[in-house]
């Protein structure tokens, strides 16, 4: 069983910053494909960006240039670094763990509000 535990998230202002953290439990971290989602309201949920066990790094097309995963498997963290923030990056964002095997995990979420 592996538990994400987001946090990070926040209130702030368009073009500031926040980064969100995504701590991993278990010994699985480094083989796990890691990903960013958000949902905002009334929409889907959103891939926003994911990085491998091998350290690829795919980005969706509205954060490009903005948002930078990175990953620590020394300390079985995630991170996503969200650079001048807009209002509809406003969003709850989850972290999840894709094991090579096909098993999915989630975290809580964390809120992220931008105001204008």
């Amino acid at each position: 069983q592996v538990q994400l535990v987001e946090s990070g998230g926040g209130l702030v202002q368009a073009g500031g910053s926040l980064r969100l953290s995504c701590a991993a439990s278990g010994s699985i971290f480094s083989i796990a494909s890691m990903r960013w989602y958000c949902r905002a309201p009334g929409k889907q949920r959103e891939l926003v960006a994911s990085i491998n066990s091998g350290g690829r790094i795919n980005y969706a097309d509205s954060v490009k240039g903005r948002f930078t995963i990175s990953r620590d498997n020394a300390k079985n963290t995630v991170y996503l670094q969200m650079n001048s923030l807009k209002p509809e990056d406003t969003a709850v964002y989850y972290c999840n763990a894709r094991l090579p095997w096909g098993n999915d995990y989630w975290g809580q979420g964390t809120q992220v509000t931008v105001s204008s």
